[in-house]
Formats: C-alpha cells, structure tokens, sequence
C-alpha cells in the first residue's frame, strides 16, 4: 500500500491539540509526522483544500442486528452507514438473536466483522443471560472472547442486588459496565414523554423519573463498588444535574447524549410519526438544553448515536405498537454541527472531541486521535456543505430516521480506516 499524503486540510484533532491548516500523512496504515522524499514520490495524494481533516469518528452505541434480525441490519450494511458517516470505530450492543451473552455468539460477531465490516467493531456483552436480568452471564469468559464492555442495552437490570454483583464483576475484570437507566414498573406501555404533549396527544405518558431513579441508584452503585458506569441516551434534565453532582464527587461515572436528544423534542410527535418514537423518548426543551449543557461542561462524556435499525413494516403501524429506535449513523456529524456549533455555539474542536477521543478513551479503544503511531483512521468533512438526506438511498438496510427529506449542513467527503478509503463521493469505495 503506497504511502498517504493529504494535503491542505484544516486538521483537528483535539488528543494532541493540533488545530491548524496542514498536512497529514501515514505509511503502511499508521500515521507518521512526515515521508521522506521517496515516499512522498510515491504517495497517494489527497488535496483536501476546504476540508476538515479529523481522526474517525468513534460511536460507542451502535445495534446491528447480526445475528438474528438481518432484515433490518447486517455487520456489512450498518458499518457501510457508519463509515458513510465518517466513523471508523464503533461498539455494537448484544441484544441480537441469540444475545451475545456468551463466547459462542461473540466470537460468530467477530467473524462476521472479520468477513464483512469495511470499518472496526467492537463488541459488547450481556450483564445477564438473555438481557433478562435474572442470571448473570458469565463476564470472565466474554472478557476472554474480545468483549470491551458488558450491558443489557434495551434493558435494564431492574435488581439493584444483581446490579450490584455485576459491577463487581465488571471492576474485577476491568471492564466498563453500561447501563440503559429505566425502571420497567413506571414505564409499562409508555411510548412518550409524560407531560402536556403526551395528554394531548392521547398517548401513554412516560416520566422523567423513570430514568433518574435508574440513574441514582447506578451513582450509589458505582459509589459503593468502585466499578466504572457508563450511562447510555441520557435524556432527562434531572438526570444531568445528577451526573454532574456525582462527577463532583468522585464517583466513576460517564454518560452519553444523542444527536436525536439534543436536536428534538416532544413536540416532533405531534404528527404521530413512528420515526420520533425511541426509547428513552424525546422530552422537552429544557430537557434538551440540559443535554446540550451538560455535553459542553464534561457532565456528558460523548455523543453516541443508539443506531437502532427497523423496518418501514415494523414502523407502519400505529404509534403505541410501533418498535422504538431510529437509524442516525449517516446524519450524526450533521446534526451535531447544526446544533452544537452553529444553535449553541460550540467550538468546532469540542465537537470533534465528543465524536472521537473521548468516546474513544471511555472504553479504551485505540483510535480518536491523529498522532504518530496511531491508526490511520481518518474523516474528510465539509463543514459547510449543503445536502438533502434521503434515508431510503443511504447504505443502512432501514431507513427509519427522523431526518428523512431534510437539508442538513455538513457533509462527510471521504472516510480512510488503517490508510485505506473506504468512502469517498458517495460510495463505499
């Protein structure tokens, strides 16, 4: 493989502090600080002259269905969306079919990215057999199988007892643990945000504490056993303020918001649209404020996307029945610049740095950064370019998103994983 030279981009890569227009170059798949003149002879050139250069986006919070669901998403169509996104590394949750609650499942995941993945997975492993919560899985051996992280995502452990063995196991085999925070007995048929809207709407409402509860008792939890918690989709204010309160204290915990948290509210549901039904749902605007606060003080430690696959029949269908989630790997960079740099003012760097080296150092992987040595894992973006999402022509197998149709601002040009592009002008290359 010829050695790399892009040229002229504006490089930001906020692990080593770099933020200037330059040059970026690697040879045989690692980033090196220069080429000698031979190399650069021969170089794959790259002008990337308007363009920002940062390491690969880095998603710890991706479903892609395989094994069980490939109707909605395969390891090969979902990591052609991410890459497509600028991603290069993402974490993939275990609530496939079968769960990935054991080395067997882990290790077909494994070949199955070996085989089909055009960017790095990485995967997760089950708190508890079948994600049901009841017996816990066996996390020595699903540490041993490849595993970065254990969770029940799309559950949540609803015994603090089991909760707490687990996050014992979990700092006894250094291994973050990552919690979807919702108590299930307050949440029984609920498909929207409790309040005003949920009333006028005719829709069973879902409150806020559902989610602090779980939230308070994970703080207490990682307090008491000194394990590391991750938790997933924070979209509740109070649950912020919690986080920030516990962070102040000491308390090894990390938390996540999404594009769709920050972006939307409640209100999108006014036309019963299935593509704004998740889980936890869309709040209200100080909701959302609080979750844009909190990103831009460090109370929220990244941006992850809850990729969640489903099929235009699973979403046809009326709104209390209709399964939670929405695609967001393609629209993730977008999204997040129009809100956060151009809304809330954010620095562009502070941005890049929710998006990959903070994802990135969460759960110890390699990646998020452009140093010398590292990987040469790379997005080219245009950060002012206009463009029409249409989710029915992008590379995930599902086109269930909410920005469907819509002009967004910021367009990933080019993604290169270990000095090779894997995307560029539209295509996977």
């Amino acid at each position: 493989m010829p050695a790399l030279w892009i040229r002229n981009a504006r490089v930001i890569d906020p692990a080593t502090r770099r933020h200037a227009v330059g040059d970026l170059f690697a040879r045989d798949g690692v980033m090196v600080p220069r080429l000698s003149p031979a190399d650069r002879k021969r170089a794959r050139k790259i002008d990337a002259t308007g363009l920002v250069a940062c390491p690969g986006l880095v998603d710890i919070h991706v479903h892609f269905r395989e094994p069980g669901q490939t109707h909605k998403e395969t390891i090969g169509t979902g990591t052609r969306a991410a890459a497509a996104g600028g991603f290069t590394t993402v974490v993939c949750m275990p609530n496939t079919v079968p769960p990935a609650d054991n080395a067997g499942t882990i290790q077909f995941i494994k070949d199955a990215v070996e085989r089909d993945a055009v960017i790095k997975v990485y995967p997760t492993g089950g708190i508890t057999m079948g994600l049901k919560g009841q017996v816990m899985a066996p996390i020595g051996s699903l540490k041993r199988a490849g595993i970065v992280a254990i969770t029940d995502d799309g559950d949540c452990v609803q015994s603090n007892e089991m909760m707490r063995r687990a996050l014992e196991y979990a700092k006894m085999f250094d291994l973050p643990l990552m919690d979807h925070c919702q108590d299930h007995s307050m949440t029984h048929d609920a498909v929207m945000n409790e309040g005003v809207m949920s009333v006028r709407l005719g829709l069973r409402g879902w409150p806020h504490a559902a989610e602090d509860l779980i939230v308070s008792r994970n703080i207490i939890l990682a307090g008491l056993t000194g394990a590391h918690v991750h938790l997933q989709h924070i979209s509740s204010r109070h649950s912020v303020g919690l986080i920030r309160r516990a962070k102040a204290r000491g308390v090894r915990i990390t938390a996540e918001g999404t594009p769709h948290h920050f972006a939307l509210t409640e209100a999108a549901l006014v036309g019963y649209d299935t593509n704004f039904k998740m889980n936890p749902p869309l709040r209200t605007e100080a909701d959302r404020r609080a979750i844009i606060a909190g990103l831009r003080d460090g109370t929220l430690d990244c941006i992850a996307t809850d990729h969640a696959p489903h099929t235009a029949n699973e979403k046809d269908r009326e709104f209390d029945f209709a399964p939670n989630g929405i695609i967001g790997l393609e629209t993730a960079l977008a999204v997040s610049l129009g809100v956060l740099v151009r809304q809330a003012k954010f620095k562009l760097p502070q941005v890049i740095d929710l998006l990959t080296r903070r994802p990135a150092e969460l759960l110890h992987l390699p990646g998020g950064t452009l140093a010398p040595g590292a990987a040469a894992d790379i997005c080219l973006f245009d950060p002012t370019e206009s463009w029409r999402y249409d989710a029915a022509a992008g590379m995930s197998k599902s086109a269930n998103s909410p920005w469907h149709g819509q002009t967004l601002r910021g367009r990933v040009k080019m993604t290169i994983v270990d000095g090779r592009t894997v995307f560029a002008h539209g295509k996977i290359a």
